[in-house]
């Protein structure tokens, strides 16, 4: 934007769709997946031993059930079933949830069966941090989307909708004024208009290019009316401090960075207090402060780099995953040093800034869809290739 940088962050995930963003993280096997099951039991062996039944063969396509299945088999749970009967309508639900919603690929009608290690003890559902999994998972589809071959964008694109009308009102559809919990279910009834499809996208480009600082809330979550329907656990200082740390997303075979240190002033009241917080966002002054406090990295921004080296980091990635007691970072545990290079670049004096290098990789196919695993580039003849962008756009400033 003209006016500074934003993007979806932790704290979005947590007041948007109210998911965890501390835990356990989500990874596991995709390729060979029936090495990996327990008991080393065949994956459909273990599928109908959770669900009670197997899908036929022309429902299935390699790991993945076709979604309408799961639909007609656990459509609606029949009255007085019995705990084994709930749990695998329990277990179907959530299936489709993770594979339609929060993990969705471009085809939307498939559910991968990596889920079945996490299904089978639902009492554990609630240690993985699903919050950090699915902002990852959106950060990559936003970076494939960003290619021009590419035209679909699959993730939870129900967070990326909610954000863009909470922090852009001018994108907003009118008549939604009652908020709930989580704030993403204040859109539920919103249904866009496909009528004039061509001109109604040139106009919110001309929109976009036209953007000023007073069109964008940087904070939207402190007004009253939020804080009176938000969940008191999302508060929780164990949840916060993910919020304001520079640290990695992982889901599965994906990994990208969550870099709130090039967003600072979307934690303005974090950082300074709400006593210091200018309630006229468009002041001269607001506006010179955010722009300081932007600028702080700037020398490191255009710090020369060659593919060859990288800035240095304050983290050693050497060091043996722990965890605090007390202030538990569960994104699968991480350095301690990682708490003070992360508050140092945040709340302190600006460090080094985090710079990511991918290398070259070749141009995905549009139709791939799965998660990288063993193989995750697909080579089509001599087509050129193009570095992976890191989704949040810090191939901008290499």
């Amino acid at each position: 934007m003209l006016f500074g940088e934003c993007t979806i962050t932790l704290q979005d995930v947590a007041y948007q769709l109210g998911l965890p963003v501390d835990g356990h993280y989500v990874s596991g096997c995709l390729s060979e997946f029936h090495i990996y099951i327990e008991g080393g039991r065949p994956a459909w062996v273990w599928f109908e031993e959770l669900f009670g039944v197997v899908p036929p063969p022309s429902q299935v396509q390699k790991y993945a059930v076709n979604c309408s299945w799961f639909q007609e088999t656990f459509g609606e749970c029949p009255e007085g079933a019995d705990e084994d009967t709930v749990r695998r309508y329990a277990r179907a639900y959530i299936m489709m949830l993770l594979g339609t919603q929060l993990f969705a690929d471009k085809s939307g009608n498939r559910v991968h069966i990596r889920w079945l290690p996490f299904v089978a003890r639902l009492e554990e559902m609630g240690s993985y941090s699903w919050g950090s999994a699915a902002l990852a998972w959106l950060y990559r589809c936003m970076c494939r989307v960003a290619n021009r071959n590419v035209i679909k964008l699959a993730g939870p694109l129900q967070l990326l909708q909610s954000w863009i009308f909470w922090r852009f009102p001018r994108f907003r559809p009118a008549g939604f004024e009652t908020f709930s919990w989580p704030l993403a279910s204040r859109w539920s009834g919103y249904i866009p208009s496909s009528s004039e499809k061509g001109p109604r996208v040139q106009t919110w480009r001309l929109w976009i290019d036209r953007l000023q600082d007073r069109e964008f809330i940087w904070m939207p979550y402190s007004s009253p009316d939020v804080l009176q329907v938000l969940h008191p656990e999302v508060l929780e200082p164990r949840h916060m401090v993910l919020w304001r740390s520079v640290t990695s997303l992982i889901y599965f075979a994906v990994i990208e960075w969550h870099q709130v240190d090039r967003v600072l002033p979307q934690f303005w009241q974090d950082f300074l207090g709400a006593d210091t917080l200018d309630p006229d966002f468009g002041s001269p002054r607001f506006l010179a402060e955010i722009s300081a406090i932007m600028q702080e990295d700037e020398p490191g921004r255009r710090r020369p780099q060659t593919p060859a080296t990288q800035a240095p980091l304050d983290v050693d990635l050497n060091e043996p995953a722990t965890t605090p007691v007390g202030d538990q970072f569960a994104l699968g545990g991480t350095p301690h040093s990682a708490y003070t290079a992360a508050s140092q670049s945040i709340a302190g004096p600006s460090v080094a800034p985090l710079h990511f290098t991918p290398p070259a990789q070749p141009t995905p196919h549009e139709d791939a869809d799965e998660i990288e695993d063993e193989e995750p580039f697909i080579r089509r003849g001599q087509r050129p290739r193009v570095p992976r962008r890191c989704g949040t756009g810090s191939h901008l400033f290499r």
